[in-house]
């Protein structure tokens, strides 16, 4: 069995997972495991309250979890994979843990070739950045902070990645969340009708 095959039994199980992506490392849990995603907010010391991110292979199979618009499908399809969250209305398949209650998911699919592979086997996951929360995010697995490397079932070395955080976008609402990645193209899009 390679790693890949292992991390995904073990975000399958309900374990934590630590995998590459193009910005940066990502800690991925089983996003529709209401348990699995309090593990991920438990390891990374994070606020109940601030919403995790749905991490998928590729935008089809996004789709099922979101009620996204035609407008909102397209963006997607033009930046993902990418260092881009687009966040879209959730369906109920989606729980509440991990949107901290709120009516919208953000949607990741990285551009990572071992990601992809991960989320693909795996299912979706926790798109979230592999750090305790307040800390450095990580760009290479021998700086991943202890307690996410003891609480994480497998962890998935993909070298160092681009450092950048994703950009955060609400595409119906037209604006930039959080500035990352790419932001300059992303906000040229959204002025466009």
């Amino acid at each position: 069995m390679n790693d890949v095959a292992n991390a995904a039994d073990a975000a399958r199980d309900g374990g934590l997972v630590v995998y590459p992506t193009e910005t940066v490392y990502g800690l991925g849990a089983d996003a529709l495991d209401p348990a699995a995603v309090e593990r991920a907010f438990e390891a990374k010391r994070r606020d109940r309250s601030k919403p995790l991110s749905l991490g998928v292979p590729d935008v089809d199979t996004a789709l099922p979890y979101v009620r996204q618009t035609d407008r909102e499908e397209r963006f997607m399809r033009e930046f993902l994979p990418g260092p881009v969250t687009v966040v879209c209305e959730r369906t109920d398949d989606v729980p509440d843990a991990l949107t901290a209650g709120r009516d919208r998911v953000g949607v990741r699919v990285p551009d990572h070739d071992l990601a992809r592979e991960l989320l693909a086997e795996a299912g979706p996951l926790t798109a979230t950045s592999a750090n305790v929360s307040g800390r450095e995010s990580v760009t290479r697995v021998g700086d991943l902070d202890p307690e996410i490397r003891e609480a994480a079932d497998a962890v998935l070395d993909g070298g160092l990645t681009g450092g950048t955080e994703s950009t955060v976008v609400d595409v119906a609402a037209g604006e930039v969340i959080r500035r990352g990645a790419a932001a300059d193209e992303i906000e040229a899009w959204l002025r466009t009708p």
